[in-house]
Parts: structure tokens; sequence; C-alpha cells
């Protein structure tokens, strides 16, 4: 198809002004009728954005016929409510049919749903979750420097959200990396549910993004030759980032909307729609629409991922013996290095790119920063926006490798990690100091409930590797697969799990598959299930039972998520299960064996032996011996269990 040129006029000629007046017209009869015959929306916004819809849409350099073309404009709608505006704006535009649009807003199945969605064509990153526009804005910018492609990432967005912290991360983001191929618009219309926005929260918006290091302009929101002009000197501009205020008002162009923020969240009534649609001469034809909703049947909504191929050398395994004394940790750091050494400026591979928040040392990226600084972004203490940028860099043909505490990297930023998800992203996690394993730092840094919380994930996999050989040949499987994974690790060093001959069971020819446990200790009086810091524990605690004549089957469970549990079942039904972890005993992998069993209706002894309450500061092995989670603790939970 023909090239388009990005704002391609030098002003905007009059007859574009023409086109773009009369479009917004029948645009604005779009939003009312979408949302009064859905019968809920957000009209007020979605009217006073519409302009700056129309401007950005239609001179960006997007292709309504090739939506998905790789070197397109991004943009990104902030301010997700406002989707009748983009429906509107994007069907008139042909990207998809309005008619379906209008029929079928914020009805089961469709994809015109009641915030945008990133399977509508023309639609980057589903929002809703207000401030983290910016920071996936500064996602897809950062990809297209990363790749050394020439697009441009928009980023539309409300006012009200603007006093949010992780928009203010997102700012100073984008300065510190010169991400001059970004520009903001916010809708200024100075209301939001509850009234005024200099009265609910007051800030100078103005003055907050050029004390970060951005150039601001100011301009009638409803004015087309502002607005393009504004947006154009920011495109081609590339000394700094611009944020473009567009002044509007709530509801413009319908006497009774206008400045009302009554209509933020409500559809028009039926005698308010006959006055509206009177004023802006557009016909009321909702019953063509209501027919349609009403023979249109409820289905399966598609899947909405778009899914890249990765082309990853993965190297070879590394395998370390006892004697090299290779933390989890700094396995998974090793690794990372390796695959940056055969991927990173590679022509034809997919490059990595590694984001820390000031843990550098601490999470083992230092290696992969110190050869790959192009590839490695030093974000300080700013983990929201770390975790939306790494989300939405993921979905622009690179892998992102996000690295953190636990307590970071998915406690503090679970609400961004869910919206990650909700974007099928292909994001990397990897989380260290988990568990009480953290020991000195106390309750604060102790993760106990990360596998609670990604188990609400539907896109997230979660692997917990047993040690150094199993995490090396976890990172390089994750790492080639697209989708979200996320790798965890304790604190402390782990021993090399061996077997009985001391040759490494996760080393040499061993492959990792997601899903598979792995039997480490043979025995039928009772079976122990555990993972990751925990592993060796059981071990010793099954060698100290053999030595009493208690044969004890040991199971590796990585992938703690997705259990075998036809294999726990067969085992249950010859002697107790025990699972054995260093986590939250209410929402862990005993938790997750518990469920299972009830839905196959199986009946098997099961006993969990977790993390009950807030630990207090202490060595790892103390807190086990308070929590009662030590290996003798668990010798004696066997002995009693079988004697039972």
């Amino acid at each position: 198809m023909a090239d388009k040129l990005r704002f391609p006029f030098p002003s905007l000629p009059d007859e574009e002004e023409k086109r773009l007046r009369e479009l917004s017209r029948t645009c604005k009869g779009d939003i009312l009728k979408m949302t009064n015959i859905a019968g809920s929306g957000h009209p007020g916004g979605s009217i006073s954005s519409l302009d700056i819809y129309l401007v950005v849409f239609s001179y960006a350099r997007i292709f309504p016929e090739e939506p998905l073309r790789e070197d397109r404009d991004r943009i990104v709608v902030s301010h997700g409510h406002t989707s009748p505006a983009v429906y509107a704006v994007l069907g008139r535009l042909g990207f998809f049919s309005i008619d379906e649009a209008i029929a079928t807003f914020r009805k089961a199945g469709s994809i015109f749903e009641g915030h945008v969605e990133r399977i509508i064509p023309g639609v980057e990153w589903s929002t809703g979750n207000l401030g983290q526009g910016l920071s996936a804005g500064c996602g897809f910018a950062l990809a297209g420097k990363v790749r050394g492609m020439d697009y441009h990432t928009f980023v539309l967005m409300s006012d009200a959200e603007q006093v949010k912290g992780q928009v203010s991360e997102a700012r100073k983001f984008a300065k510190k990396f010169g991400l001059d191929n970004i520009t903001v618009v916010i809708d200024y219309n100075n209301k939001q549910i509850s009234g005024a926005f200099m009265d609910i929260m007051p800030m100078d918006i103005r003055a907050n993004y050029e004390a970060d290091g951005w150039k601001v302009l100011e301009v009638d929101g409803h004015n087309y030759k502002e607005l393009y002009s504004a947006i154009k000197k920011a495109v081609e501009d590339t000394s700094a980032p611009y944020a473009i205020i567009a002044n509007t008002v709530m509801g413009k162009g319908i006497s009774f909307m206008e400045d009302d923020e009554q209509y933020h969240g409500r559809a028009l009534k039926e005698e308010e729609m006959l006055k509206a649609l009177a004023e802006l001469n557009v016909e009321n034809d909702r019953e063509k629409y209501r027919k349609i909703r009403e023979s249109t049947q409820i289905k399966e909504k598609t899947e909405s991922c778009r899914r890249y191929s990765i082309n990853l050398d993965v190297g070879t395994p590394a395998t370390y013996t006892p004697e090299d004394k290779v933390d989890n940790r700094s396995a998974f750091g090793k690794a990372l290095l390796d695959l940056g050494r055969r991927n990173c400026g590679v022509e034809g591979r997919t490059p990595i790119i590694v984001f820390d928040c000031d843990l550098m040392d601490s999470v083992r990226t230092r290696w992969f920063s110190r050869e790959f600084p192009d590839y490695f972004f030093e974000m300080g203490v700013q983990e929201h926006n770390t975790a939306t940028v790494a989300g939405a860099t993921s979905v622009c043909g690179v892998i992102s490798v996000f690295a953190d505490f636990g307590v970071f990297g998915i406690d503090e930023v679970y609400n961004q990690q869910r919206l990650n998800d909700i974007n099928c992203t292909n994001l990397k996690l990897i989380l260290t100091h988990l568990g009480i394993d953290v020991g000195q730092d106390g309750k604060t840094h102790h993760c106990i409930d990360y596998i609670g919380l990604i188990r609400n994930l539907y896109h997230f996999k979660l692997i917990i590797p047993a040690d150094a050989n199993q995490t090396d040949r976890a990172v390089r499987y994750a790492l080639s697969r697209y989708g979200n994974y996320a790798i965890g690790m304790g604190r402390e060093s782990q021993p090399i799990i061996t077997d009985e001959n001391g040759t490494p069971i996760f080393g040499g020819d061993y492959v990792f598959e997601y899903g598979k446990m792995d039997v480490v200790a043979e025995g039928s009086d009772a079976t122990i299930l555990s993972y990751g810091n925990m592993l060796h524990r059981a071990i010793k605690a099954s060698r100290i039972l053999k030595e009493e004549g208690i044969k004890v089957r040991v199971v590796n469970v990585p992938c703690v998520l997705d259990p075998e549990i036809e294999k726990v079942i067969e085992w249950g039904r010859k002697g107790p299960v025990i699972v054995y972890e260093d986590h939250n005993i209410r929402s862990g992998l005993g938790s997750i064996v518990a469920d299972m069993l009830m839905e196959k209706r199986a009946c098997i002894p099961l006993i969990k032996m977790g993390v009950k309450r807030y630990a207090p500061s202490g060595s790892p092995e103390e807190l086990y011996k308070v929590e009662k989670l030590s290996v003798e603790d668990l010798v004696n939970v066997v002995k009693k269990e079988i004697e039972r």
C-alpha cells in the first residue's frame, strides 16, 4: 500500500478543518447513540476528547487497511473510559464497522467494551486504570528507540489522572532516556466525577511537566488548526518530549451537557437524546441499531492476544556442581548475560532488554548492564512505572526482563501486572528475595504471597527452580517463548540438587519442561511436595527418615500453579502427601493442590506446611524453627502422619 506521511501539511488546510468539523458532529451523534443504546458509558469526557482524537488519528502514521503494520505510529488512550469517542473516530476512519460499534457497545461478547481493548484495530493498549497510559507509551517509544524504528508514540490523557504518582515517574523516565519520539496530549476539561479538577486535587500540570524537562504547549482543544500545529511542532522537534495541554469543554456542542460533570459517566435519557440529536442535526436512527443489538448473539469473545515470533539463540545450558557454589540469583544473572551475548545486537535475533529498580547487584543484572548498556535501563525507585514500561515494551518485538525483589515486583505493582496480563504481554518477571528466606529484613520484605497473587493472573506462568542448574534452564526456556513468565527465587544460597551418587539432577542433559514435576528421592511411605529453597531441606528430611526405616518420596514442583495432580492422587492413595513450602499457607502450593483434589473429588490425606503469619526478623534458619518449618519439624510431621 502507499506510504503515509505523519502530519503532512505545514498547517491545517481549510478544507481539512471543514472535514474534521463535520466528522466531529457525526461522531458526537455516534457517542450519544452507543451510550444511550447500551444504557451506560461516558459521553461527557468522550466528547471533550473527541477533537483531539480526530486530529491525532487522522494525521498520525497509521493504516486502516493494515492496522498492525510494524512501522505504524503508536497511539495510547490512557483514559480508556472515553472508548465511545475512540470507537466513533476509528470507525469513521475505516478501521472497522461503525454500525457494529454503535450497536454492540458494552454488549457481552462484543469487542467494543466499556474501556478500550487491544483487540480493536487501531487500539494499542487496553486501558481503564488511570495513570498507566504514559508509562505504556514510554514502553512503546523505548522499543522504537531500541529497534531503530521511525515511529512516533502519542499518549492521549485526561487531566484528573495527572495527579497520580505513576505519571510523575513516567515523565522522569521519558526525559532521562531521551524519548523525543513521544508526545502527550492532555484533555483539560477541568471536570471529573466529583466536580472540578482544581477543586478535587489541585495541580499545576504545566509546571510539573516543565520541572521534569518536558516542553509544554497550550491550545484550544476544539480548535483543529491549533491542535494540528502544536502536535506537528511536538513531533518534529526532537530536543525534548512534548506535552500539549488542550483546553476543552465537557460535552462540547450539546448545550445542556456543556461543563456539567454529571455527564461524565451517565448516558443520556430519552428526552435528553432527542434534544441533543436535534442540536447536532444528526439522524435519530437508534431503532436500527437496537435491532442489530437484539439480533447479535452473545458469543465468547475472540482471544485478544497479539503474539509475535521470537527468534532467540538459547545457547547451551550451564551445569553447576556442588563445588561451584552458585546460587539461583547468580545462575539467572549468568544465563541472562549469555543470552545477551548471543542475541543483543545480532541481526535477525529478538533483542533482550532489562529493567532494574536500583537493585542490580542484588538481582544480578549488573553483569548484563556492563556489557549491554544500550539494552539496560536503570529506573531508580519507581516500580509502578517500570512494571508498565516493561510490559508495554514487550509487545513491540523485544523480550522484556524486569528483575526485582518479590515485594516490589509483584506485591507492590499487582495492579500494573494485572493490566500487563490483560494486554497479553511478553514479560519475563524475575522475582528474588522470596519467602521468609529473606531473613533479617523482616516482615515488610518477606514476600510470602506471590503464588496467590500470580495465580490470579490468567496468562502468567510461574516457575520456582530448585537450584542453579534448573534456574539456568528455566531462564532460557521462559525467554524463548512468548508470554508472561515469572521466575522466583529466594535470597540465600541453595545447594545443587544431586542424586545419591552426587550427580546434579538438573544438570547435563536435563531439559526443563513447563508443568513437569521431578521425583528427586524415591519412597512409598509418604510423599513430600516442595520447591525452591525448601526442596533441599525436604531431601535432608527424607534422608533422616530413611535412617529410621521410613521411605519418603520427595517431589520437586517448580511449576507451582500447574502441578501434575493425577500423579499426586496416585501417590496419595498409598500414603500421606505433605506440601512443604516457604509461602503463606492460605494461598500457596498446598491450597492449589487442595483445590485440584476437590475438583477431582479425590480424597487423600493432605497436610499443608507453610507460613502462618508475618514472621519477625531473624536468620532464615531461626525463622524456619520459629514458624515450625525446619527440617526437624518436617520429619516430625511425616512420622506423625504415618503413625495415624
